[in-house]
C-alpha cells in the first residue's frame, strides 16, 4: 500500500517496501517545467532528502518523462524572458543538485519523450532505466538555447566529449535501446515492463546493505558535487543570457508556431 503526500504537478509516494517514489505528475503538459512545476520539484526533492526511505524511485505520469521547459511559458515576456528562464532553471537546479547528493540510490525510469531539461533530470539516477520506446533529444541549439538541468555536465561523463558533442550540437534523437548503447542509460526494457522493473530495481537496493550502499554512493560522488554545482550555475547564467536574445525568442515563437498548426 502506498500514500500519497504532497500535491501537483510533483507528488511523493512512499511505499511499504522502503521505497520513496518522486512523480512527475503533469503528463497532459508532459510535465513541461515551468517556475510553478520547477519550484514544486525543488520543494518535492527536499522533502525526500530528508527522510529518503532505502531507495529513491523518479519516474512520471503519463506517456513523456519530460519535454524540458515551458516554451508557451517563456514566450511573450520580452525583456523579462532572461530572468524567467534564470528562475526556473535555478528551481530545477536545485532540485538536481540534491538529487545528486541524496545518500542512498536513485533509479530513474524513462518513458517516451525525455527532451531539454528532461534529460538532467533522466540522467541524475544512479540506475537508470529506459522504455525502448522512450526518445532522448537535448533539442535547446534548435531553439536558440544552451543546456541546463546538468545536461552538459552528465553527458561527456556517461558518453565521452565526441557523443556528447554530437547530441548537444545535432539534436540527435536516441530511443531507449541506442541509449543503452550509447551508455547513457543502464538498460533498456519492453515498454510494459518499465514501471515494474523500475520498482523492482529500487525495493532490491532499499533492502539491501543501507551501510554498504551509502558509502559506495559517497566512493562514486567524492570531489564531484561541488563541480556539479558550479557547472549548473554556469549553465544558468547561459541559458537565461541567451533567452533575452532576440535569436532565441524568434525561434521559440516559430517552434511554438509550428506545434499550434501541426
Amino acid at each position: 500500500m502506498s500514500l500519497p503526500v504532497s500535491t501537483e504537478p510533483v507528488r511523493i509516494v512512499r511505499h511499504a517496501d522502503g521505497v520513496v517514489e518522486l512523480r512527475l505528475d503533469d503528463p497532459g503538459r508532459g510535465n513541461a517545467l515551468d517556475l510553478r512545476t520547477a519550484e514544486a520539484l525543488r520543494d518535492r526533492v527536499r522533502e525526500v532528502a530528508a527522510d529518503p526511505g532505502g531507495a529513491v524511485l523518479l519516474r512520471a505520469a503519463g506517456g513523456r518523462f519530460c519535454v524540458g521547459g515551458d516554451l508557451r511559458a517563456f514566450a511573450g515576456r520580452g525583456t523579462e524572458t532572461g530572468a524567467y528562464v534564470h528562475a526556473v532553471a535555478s528551481s530545477a537546479h536545485a532540485a538536481i543538485q540534491a538529487l545528486y547528493e541524496l545518500p542512498v540510490p536513485l533509479v530513474t525510469a524513462v518513458r517516451g519523450a525525455a527532451a531539454g531539461g528532461g534529460i538532467g533530470l533522466a540522467l541524475v539516477g544512479d540506475i537508470v532505466l529506459a522504455a525502448r520506446s522512450a526518445r532522448f533529444r537535448l533539442a535547446y541549439t534548435a531553439i536558440g538555447l544552451t543546456p541546463d538541468c546538468g545536461a552538459s555536465w552528465f553527458l561527456p561523463r556517461l558518453v565521452g566529449p565526441r557523443r556528447a558533442a554530437e547530441l548537444i550540437l545535432t539534436n540527435r534523437v536516441l530511443s531507449g535501446d541506442d541509449a543503452e548503447r550509447w551508455g547513457l542509460v543502464s538498460r533498456s526494457v519492453d515498454d510494459g515492463e518499465l514501471d515494474d522493473a523500475a520498482h523492482r530495481t529500487a525495493s532490491g537496493l532499499a533492502g539491501g546493505a543501507v551501510g554498504a550502499l551509502r558509502a559506495a554512493k559517497d566512493l562514486l560522488r567524492v570531489g564531484a558535487g561541488d563541480d556539479l554545482r558550479r557547472h549548473l550555475a554556469e549553465e544558468a547564467r547561459s541559458i537565461a543570457a541567451l533567452a533575452d536574445g532576440r535569436e532565441a525568442q524568434d525561434r521559440m515563437a516559430s517552434f511554438l508556431a509550428t506545434r499550434s498548426v501541426s
